[in-house]
């Protein structure tokens, strides 16, 4: 992160070069005539007008509000990008950024990507003529030979869901460049505070922040930041043309939830680094997906962009256990959609997450019906093991 500077509210400068600092104190648009120091809720639909054609910079609230502009800001800023928006969820965002393009151009996505994110694009946006192909991202060789005229963008999840598989984001960005196509990185899993693919050279990167920037559970949003002022105007004008814009209390919510993010994130990681030594070590575990374990998949790629391995963990039993009643055996962890909020979430992707994908489709890529989902919350690390540790013992048992 580079050093940034905004107006403070007695008219002087405030300057950081850290994220820690630029979370706190990244977009804010205080009250000039009251102090606040946080930015105020605009809630409201509509601005007057001093005369037709003259405005405070305000019209509609679909276009532009005081609140969303923050986080906005905020966002861009953390990402290192030129401009950011914010939609009323993760997949409106998506939906947005696959607007950019037209019939018949094709984009690649990884083999390893949310559920939803296929759903659009094999049941939306194919009636469009926009076409798909889902590759294995992190073999850059083979990607590049799948990069055809009609290739217009890559979007790459690195770590995936649910598999954490890790791309190699640097190097999709020179092969974007190498062939003139837009590279887009869904950032959900780290974050800007582990990870900032702008910074590698990344066009555009995607958030569902209703995860760890929202961190509560609590709120529905999606956030984009572009690196070009082209890529801005197109997206600002989509943006305001769809609508899917998020609301100001909510856009509120966000700038709250993401000062904390940095403490947040580091006891997510903290007690993710746990829970996956506990696991791998587990004669009840056949196989872990954790890109901070030293001997995972492109740890040393996922060691060189970004901070850490995050706090996402899947894996697998041994045979012999019964997966459901390893769910059900579970009470401080929550079986539940979502993820990244402060309390631990567990899911069972073929059925939930991903249910979307084709059964064949999910089973080549690795997407078993014996693949579970971890959340790693922020709570005791000792509570999360011991319910691990209960409901591993009792769904071998009660499998018997």
């Amino acid at each position: 992160m580079g050093n940034y500077n905004r107006k403070s509210q007695n008219n002087g400068s405030v300057s950081y070069n850290s994220i820690e600092s630029a979370l706190i104190h990244g977009g804010i648009y205080g009250d000039e005539k009251t102090g606040a120091v946080n930015t105020p809720i605009y809630q409201t639909s509509t601005y007057m007008q001093e005369s037709l054609g003259k405005h405070k910079g305000y019209e509609y609230s679909r276009t532009g509000n005081p609140t969303r502009d923050a986080l906005e800001t905020l966002i861009a800023e953390l990402e290192s990008g030129t401009a950011g928006f914010a939609f009323a969820s993760g997949m409106a965002a998506i939906a947005a950024l696959l607007s950019l393009f037209k019939t018949g151009d094709t984009l690649i996505i990884s083999s390893n990507v949310y559920g939803g994110t296929f759903r659009i694009l094999d049941k939306v946006f194919s009636h469009f003529g926009i076409h798909y192909l889902i590759e294995d991202t992190a073999d850059l060789d083979t990607l590049e030979t799948k990069i055809t005229a009609d290739v217009k963008a890559v979007l790459v999840e690195s770590p995936a869901n649910p598999l954490l598989t890790i791309t190699d984001l640097a190097g999709v960005a020179r092969l974007a460049k190498k062939h003139g196509i837009i590279s887009i990185v869904d950032n959900t899993f780290m974050t800007p505070y582990l990870q900032r693919p702008i910074e590698l050279g990344i066009d555009i990167v995607v958030h569902s922040a209703t995860k760890y920037l929202g961190g509560h559970s609590d709120l529905i949003a999606g956030l984009v930041v572009v690196n070009s002022n082209e890529l801005a105007d197109r997206l600002h004008f989509i943006q305001n043309a769809t609508g899917g814009v998020l609301q100001p209390f909510d856009s509120f919510l966000l700038i709250r939830s993401m000062k904390t993010l940095c403490v947040r994130m580091a006891r997510h990681v903290e007690n993710a680094i746990a829970v996956a030594g506990f696991l791998k070590s587990h004669e009840s575990v056949k196989q872990v997906y954790y890109p901070g374990l030293p001997d995972s998949q492109g740890y040393d790629v996922n060691q060189r962009q970004a901070k850490n391995g995050g706090a996402m963990i899947s894996f697998e039993l041994t045979d012999g256990h019964d997966i459901r009643t390893f769910f059900s055996e579970l009470r401080l962890i929550a079986l539940a959609e979502s993820l990244g909020g402060v309390e631990s979430l567990v899911c069972h992707p073929a059925s939930m997450t991903h249910a979307s994908i084709p059964k064949e489709i999910r089973e080549k890529v690795g997407i078993t019906d014996s693949l579970i989902r971890l959340s790693v919350g922020i709570e005791n690390i000792d509570d999360i093991m011991n319910d691990l540790k209960n409901a591993l013992q009792n769904s071998g048992r009660n499998s018997k």
